[in-house]
């Protein structure tokens, strides 16, 4: 493909980046700022779109230049434990902040810094763009695969396509705010509306916390968070003034019995099996040739979300653990939480460019079917039924 196809697959990528859970934590700040100036004027909504782009831009911009000079993969800046636990604080603050009721802004120096109160669009940009880095989305793999072999011109305007996309239905929504309006910009629902929004980023928090404590800290941590959303359905089901302030509650108790009792079933009917993983290793793929068996390699980290996503997904249901039984697979895992030159040289030599990423492999030991970004039981199982057969169904 083109340079040109490229710079557009990059933008619908960075577009289809706020569909995933990655992104999902900065959703209060994004939604915050435009609230803040849906009434406004052409002038205030233009310079809170530009201030929103120039917030994300200035991530992916730096961003493009590591890739470039230091060679960097895509979520290269989450295996430093200092980044993420930076990131952590940050969510932290925000969270208590909003969920105070408070709302999510940055400190008031922020403010007499850039002036005019245009540094929460930029803050709000920067974290979208931020939270977006350690996982890919549809169509991202493939663009940031072909962008690693390129100039650094075309890197870095690679990555602020992808910037522009990630921020252009916010800046749409911006440009044109007539449905916002018909919103009521105040009362109790609203205050209520913020309070999750600060219980998602203190999930968001607790998520990259526990990516650099210990394991009991971690589960310590989440059982906090689980009391904290307890404690707030109560208080907010019984005080809550009005019919709409108890209405969030009620919607958000709904979604999470919902939720569990899905996955309470599944689980209960069998739907999921693990796959007996073994570390990536030269060793294992030499004994997988020599036994003529197929593999499937999953990179992945803790910090990557999508990654999370898939593993409680996707390599849980029964069906892929069938097939790899029937195909008499190898399962290969390779670990790259932290930085592990090894591990990066696979994703390479594999056509990987971030995570999440799979591949599936012949019994020759050659590539059978690429899996970048978020998949489906079906693509997979079909990639594994198939992966004995010598015609190529890599896309």
């Amino acid at each position: 493909m083109t340079i040109w196809t490229n710079l557009l697959l990059a933008l619908f990528a960075g577009v289809l980046l706020n569909l995933t859970p990655c992104v999902l934590p900065a959703l209060p700040i994004k939604l915050r700022t435009i609230a803040r100036v849906v009434g406004s004027g052409t002038r205030q909504r233009f310079l809170a779109a530009i201030a929103l782009l120039a917030g994300t831009l200035s991530f992916f911009g730096a961003l493009a230049l590591a890739t470039a000079m230091l060679n960097w993969t895509w979520g290269t800046l989450f295996q430093a434990f200092w980044f993420r636990a930076a990131l952590a604080f940050l969510l932290a603050g925000l969270g208590v902040y909003s969920l105070a009721g408070r709302g999510v802004q940055p400190p008031q120096w922020v403010y007499r810094v850039q002036g005019n109160g245009y540094a929460e669009p930029y803050l709000a940009g920067f974290l979208a763009a931020v939270l977006s880095a350690p996982c890919t989305g549809p169509f991202l793999g493939g663009v940031m695969a072909f962008a690693l072999t390129q100039a650094p011109s075309t890197i870095f305007a690679l990555f602020m396509a992808v910037g522009v996309g990630l921020a252009l239905p916010y800046l749409v929504l911006l440009a044109r705010p007539r449905l916002l309006t018909r919103i009521p910009r105040g009362g109790a629902w609203l205050s209520r509306v913020q309070q999750v929004m600060g219980l998602i980023l203190l999930a968001g928090a607790t998520f990259f916390a526990t990516t650099v404590l210990a394991e009991r800290v971690g589960t310590l941590l989440w059982t906090a968070w689980l009391g904290t959303l307890a404690f707030w359905l109560i208080r907010a089901l019984v005080v809550g003034p009005g019919f709409g302030a108890r209405l969030v509650p009620a919607l958000v108790l709904v979604a999470g019995v919902a939720g569990a009792v899905t996955l309470g079933f599944d689980r209960g009917a069998g739907a999921q099996r693990a796959l007996p993983w073994q570390p990536l290793t030269e060793r294992a793929l030499a004994e997988a040739r020599t036994a003529s068996a197929p593999v499937l390699v999953e990179f992945t980290a803790d910090w990557c979300i999508n990654c999370k996503v898939l593993e409680q997904t996707v390599y849980a249901d029964a069906a892929i653990a069938q097939a790899v039984d029937a195909a008499q697979m190898r399962v290969l895992r390779a670990d790259l939480t932290r930085p592990d030159a090894a591990l990066d040289a696979y994703l390479r030599s594999f056509g990987g460019a971030g995570l999440p990423f799979a591949v599936v492999l012949k019994p020759s030991g050659t590539v059978h079917r690429r899996l970048p970004d978020l998949f489906t039981v079906s693509t997979l199982k079909a990639a594994i039924e198939t992966s004995g057969e010598q015609t190529r169904v890599d896309p």
